[in-house]
């Protein structure tokens, strides 16, 4: 019998990618197509769906062009939680003052929109208690208000739709206007099952939004996983040269699609403390360009600062918690490439990767290794130098937009060594983060044992261990590193009626990989720098306070 095979696609920050994988999980073939990113003005950021689509439908012509169509029983996408705009005729309308049509998606990490989320936030609306207590300029609500205001002739009075980026895939593949519950639970502050809260539009000033039984926004919702209308329509399947009629499944946001690739996993004999264990117990930190934090639950739990509880939202049937950190792999790069010795450290990363196979990172580790004793950790060398990392603002659990990044600890000197000790302080100094968000979910009723790691920043092993040894449990790595790949096709899978539901299929296609333990000697060593890691935050705030002084 000929194997069978599912399509996940993923639309990340920067690039599209799309996987060809089997029925157990595992990965035959990969595609990747760059998409641009304009910054017409500061904190603008936005992308072009018609070029989306199309590098979507590149790559999946690359891993499907050695099976037949007929093998391919299913596809699913993701992408980032980005605001796609379109007119009556489905056509692009620009959301940003140059009116350029093709550039009709305000990105993710587009923070134009914190005056506007501030004032949510001031209502003081009930919809808030799921988002933390606090809106954030990365969700919809905020940027919808913005594009009124801001753009009211050139985009608001032309728009009809109003996409998140993994709903607009999923129509764009099968022309049905259904969203997926990942999105507007998340994004938009959608509740089922009472659906859209008409009290908090009209509140904000967004109460057009209702009309036509809110058809701008949608009005017809799914789980993550059902099989959208009848399949990919004529048009899509020509575009992607696949069968018509194919099977789709509802979306996820990217983050969401890595959460089903890892948490799932068939953990015996591995030894971890989450065996035999709810899969409760677990968190899904998908880490890239930023990172979120995933933990689910049998009943609602509501954390200041995280976004959720969201039923169904990642696994249906169960509520989602939702932590995360704006900036991680762009802070890395952003302190590596910033500081004076790059040009050195690419130099001799450059001289060894003949040798080696290294990238910057890779190097910048092996450098670290050197610079430590034999029977010291590495981790010990930063013992002076302090990174507050919320050089993007704080998502989570403080979810202040307004912070900004902070070291203290910086010698005079920049030499290698330098960079090198600023940015395994900086890796530390995430990693605490993430020790700061577990820790308001366990005080929420959260009992997290385990992390699970996918993502870009999960294939760096110094950023792994240090994860481990700052929160003091054991991290698992996926078999297959494209973790966020196989959420997207575990939507394909669930679609096609293979699996009988996305449990079933997310523990028959993710794999545990490796486990990392934490050094447990660190204990002493990351509470010391958990406690200086806060006392940063409190001057920071300090500071603030001083300077808005009359």
């Amino acid at each position: 019998m000929a194997e069978v095979y599912y399509v996940g696609v993923d639309v990340g920050t920067a690039s599209v990618r799309a996987a060809l994988v089997t029925r157990t999980g595992l990965l035959q073939s990969t595609a990747e197509e760059p998409i641009s990113i304009w910054e017409p003005q500061s904190d603008h950021y936005v992308q072009s769906s018609t070029e989306i689509w199309e590098k979507c439908c590149m790559v999946v012509k690359r891993v499907t062009q050695n099976v037949e169509r007929s093998q391919v029983r299913g596809i699913g996408f993701d992408a980032t939680c980005s605001l796609v705009v379109l007119d009556q005729s489905f056509q692009p309308v620009p959301v940003s003052q140059d009116g350029d049509r093709q550039r009709n998606v305000v990105m993710w990490m587009d923070h134009r929109a914190e005056d506007q989320a501030a004032r949510i936030t001031n209502t003081g609306h009930r919809v808030l208690s799921r988002v933390g207590g606090v809106m954030s300029p990365e969700m919809q609500p905020p940027k919808l208000l913005w594009l009124k205001e801001n753009l009211q002739e050139s985009c608001w009075s032309k728009a009809a739709h109003f996409f998140d980026l993994p709903d607009f895939l999923s129509w764009k593949a099968t022309g049905s206007l259904t969203r997926s519950l990942c999105t507007l639970v998340c994004k938009w502050t959608y509740c089922p099952p009472e659906g859209w809260d008409a009290s908090f539009w009209t509140s904000i000033g967004l109460e057009d939004l209702l009309e036509n039984n809110s058809s701008k926004i949608g009005s017809v919702t799914c789980s993550p996983g059902s099989l959208l209308g009848d399949g990919l329509t004529q048009e899509a399947a020509a575009d992607l040269s696949l069968d018509a009629g194919t099977a789709v499944g509802a979306s996820l946001i990217d983050a969401h699609a890595g959460g089903l690739g890892v948490i799932g996993a068939d953990v015996k004999g591995f030894n971890l403390p989450c065996e035999d264990q709810p899969i409760t117990s677990r968190m899904a930190m998908i880490c890239g360009t930023s990172t979120c934090h995933m933990a689910i639950s049998e009943q609602p739990l509501f954390v200041p600062g995280v976004w959720g509880p969201s039923l169904s939202a990642m696994v249906p049937g169960m509520w989602l918690n939702e932590g995360g950190q704006s900036a991680t792999g762009r802070l890395i790069d952003h302190i590596v490439k910033g500081h004076a010795a790059y040009t050195q450290l690419q130099e001799q990363a450059r001289q060894r990767v003949p040798i080696t196979g290294e990238n910057i990172y890779s190097y910048l580790n092996s450098h670290l290794s050197t610079m430590a004793s034999s029977r010291s950790p590495v981790d010990l060398l930063a013992s002076s130098l302090h990174v507050w990392p919320d050089f993007h603002g704080n998502r989570s659990p403080l979810a202040d937009p307004s912070l900004k990044g902070m070291v203290v600890g910086l010698p005079l000197s920049q030499t290698l060594d330098d960079l090198a000790l600023l940015y395994l302080a900086t890796v530390q100094a995430l990693a605490l983060g993430t020790l700061h968000i577990l820790e308001a979910m366990k005080e929420a009723g959260h009992d997290i044992r385990t992390l699970f790691l996918c993502g870009g920043l999960s294939k760096n092993a110094l950023f792994v261990q240090i994860h481990a040894n700052a929160t003091g449990l054991p991290v698992v790595l996926p078999n297959q590193m494209e973790a966020v790949l196989i959420g997207a096709a575990v939507l394909g899978a669930c679609a096609s009626q293979d699996y009988s539901s996305i449990q079933e299929a997310m523990e028959k296609m993710a794999k545990v990989g490796k486990v990392v333990q934490p050094d447990h000697e660190l204990q002493s060593f990351y509470g010391r720098k958990y406690k200086v890691f806060l006392q940063l935050f409190t001057h920071q705030r300090e500071y603030q306070a001083l300077m808005n002084q009359r």
